[in-house]
């Protein structure tokens, strides 16, 4: 009640405890470590960028880095924490080298916040810091500080070691993800040349820097021509135009740091890249057509840059430091420049991009003919998404300081969506029901002629690129059954042939549902599988099982659990250098006799490893 609000009311906390009581507001949203974007990467990330900035002030080219058994060590050669200043570094707010731009410039962090966060949200926090042939280390559990060493000789060479173990009872069943903490890691090889990384025993190193990054992440296959590299003191770029027939695809970085949302620096570069086209060729093309099947590496140096957000995924800045010119004036100045040199020196290369642009152009004419010709689709699509049960909130318009992250679940059939959109969380969770199996598009190219499809595209606004991508996750939710697993392959087609970027951007899941419920009166156990089930009946005296057939057969109250904090995603992960075409055109095309053949021979190969006398 109001009237009993008085001094007793007022409390003040200490650091640690605010940051485990309001941990969005330091690491974005918590997770469990199935999406790339979860707050245990976040926690790593604050550690190694530390000597990311090392490195990048000319100290210590080799960072190593394990995770065994959840124990994360970070081992950096730079130049050691100030022996007397460490406990302060690690366990005070607003305190660090980095607000004076005298001992850092260029570097990622500035608040004062990053390491203290990994410090408050771990059950075991150690830092050891080893500076001209002394040492210093100290002990945390959950951002107090139990042990405190006093400063002692060192042989080893200078740097800071770190060490922590991440508070499960905040990060409940959370696991690390090997695929998205190696990407992380060959970000930063890709954005600082001649630093070598050792992530469990495996050398990260590039020689090439965002070139790599680009031949890395994009068949050779599918590029038109060799990616163009180039660079100004504080801006480096890598573009390449592909085979593709959709949107836009960047990585782009500021001061080592991944901004995955962007921000004033890409929005530049990609003003910058259709100016300078359109100078060129003489001609006000589309931009959409000009940056269609655009693959582009961009990365800035800023001194003291603005991030949005503690998770600087997307950069606030408009004003480069020191001098003061725009961030947009600089970069359209940059590209302006030395792209259209690079184009008047490689003629060639203008007239592979003018092809492509006027394809895209033909393209976007076709597919507007096509809409036109559907005008009973295209009006439902506009008028009312009848498959669609909305949300609130949404990635590409509400972002905010606290990691709000959106989810859309494509479901199979009436029952499931029902239960789903009963016990679902309305401001940031939306529901979109599939009438069973859709089109597979490998067969029939043309969404735009699907009613079902044209009504996905709608609800996901994919069409201008994963720029206007409205749910930060997509998920699959189709039955554990055959029919479920061939609707999960038909989605992840629809999914790699038209927009292969938002699944290597780890936007795409699989909502992973229990099959067994194991309960007596006093208690309940979800199992995901049958191992889980035999744990489950162990701790249950006289358990009762029931074995779930699909989703529509768990009810609401139950869903809930699944959809919720504890809800457990498969991230559709696409190893470098995959071959998206030829997969798809194998497996999901019409080369039906050569699969056949595939299936016969693998059947009979695990038919006769199985022991006659089992059959029976």
């Amino acid at each position: 009640m109001a009237e009993n609000y008085n001094d007793s009311n007022i409390i003040t906390l200490e650091w640690y405890e605010h940051i485990r009581l309001r941990p969005g507001m330091y690491i974005g949203k918590l997770g469990d470590g199935s999406s790339h974007d979860d707050g245990i990467y976040v926690l790593l990330k604050e550690v190694i960028d530390n000597s990311i900035d090392e490195f990048m002030q000319g100290h210590g080219k080799t960072i190593e880095v394990s995770i065994k058994d959840n124990v994360v060590a970070v081992r950096d050669y730079g130049r050691g924490i100030p022996l007397n200043k460490m406990v302060d570094c690690v366990s005070k707010i607003n305190t660090g080298g980095k607000f004076n731009s005298e001992a850092f410039t260029n570097s990622i962090g500035q608040n004062g916040v990053g390491v203290k966060a990994v410090n408050a949200l771990s059950t075991y926090f150690k830092v050891q810091s080893f500076r001209d042939g002394q040492t210093k280390s100290a002990e945390f559990s959950c951002g107090q500080l139990t042990n405190e060493s006093p400063i002692e000789l060192s042989d080893q060479r200078s740097g800071t070691f770190t060490s922590f173990i991440i508070d499960d009872s905040i990060f409940v069943n959370y696991r690390w993800f090997t695929q998205y903490i190696e990407k992380m890691m060959w970000n930063y090889a890709y954005l600082n040349r001649g630093l070598s990384i050792h992530f469990n025993g495996q050398k990260i190193f590039s020689k090439n820097g965002l070139y790599d990054l680009l031949c890395n992440n994009v068949n050779k296959d599918e590029m038109l021509y060799d990616p163009i590299q180039l660079q100004d003191e504080k801006f480096e770029f890598v573009i390449t135009h592909t085979t593709r027939h959709y949107g836009e695809e960047y990585y782009s970085f500021v001061n080592s740091q991944n901004t995955t949302q962007g921000g004033t620096h890409q929005n530049a570069f990609r003003e910058a890249i259709v100016k300078t086209l359109r100078t060129y060729f003489g001609k006000d093309y589309d931009p959409n057509d000009i940056r269609n099947a655009l693959v582009a590496a961009i990365s800035i140096k800023v001194q003291e840059p603005v991030f949005e957000s503690q998770t600087k995924i997307r950069l606030g800045s408009t004003l480069m430091q020191p001098d003061g010119q725009t961030i947009r004036n600089y970069v359209n100045d940059v590209v302006g420049r030395l792209l259209d040199n690079y184009l008047h020196m490689h003629t060639e290369v203008g007239d592979i991009i003018k092809k492509k642009i006027l394809e895209s152009e033909a393209e976007r004419k076709a597919i507007a003919n096509i809409k036109k010709g559907n005008k009973e689709i295209q009006k439902k699509v506009s008028l009312n998404n009848t498959k669609l049960r909305d949300c609130k909130y949404h990635y590409n318009t509400d972002r905010n300081a606290e990691g709000l992250s959106s989810t859309i679940f494509i479901t199979e059939g009436l029952s499931a969506s029902g239960s789903i959109t009963t016990s679902r969380d309305s401001k940031t969770q939306a529901v979109f029901s599939m009438r069973g199996k859709t089109l597979n598009v490998m067969k029939k190219a043309d969404v735009y002629k699907n009613e079902e499809l044209s009504l996905l595209n709608a609800a996901l606004n994919l069409d201008a690129g994963i720029e206007g991508l409205r749910y930060n996750n997509i998920v699959i939710a189709t039955d554990a059954d055959v029919d479920g697993m061939h609707i999960r392959l038909l989605l992840m087609t629809y999914f790699l042939n038209y927009y292969p970027d938002v699944v290597r951007a780890g936007h795409v899941y699989i909502l992973q549902t229990p099959l067994f419920r194991v309960r007596n009166k006093q208690k309940t156990i979800y199992c995901y599988s049958e191992q889980e089930k035999q744990d489950a009946m162990k701790k249950i005296s006289k358990p009762e099982i029931t074995r779930f057939k699909g989703l529509g057969e768990i009810s609401p109250p139950e869903f809930v659990h699944f959809i919720g904090e504890s809800m457990r995603l498969e991230p559709i992960v696409l190893e470098p250098n995959t071959k998206i075409s030829e997969l798809l055109d194998y497996y999901m095309g019409n080369n039906s006799r050569e699969r056949q053949e595939f299936i016969i021979e693998n059947l009979r190969e695990e038919i006769d490893e199985v022991n006659p006398e089992e059959w029976n």
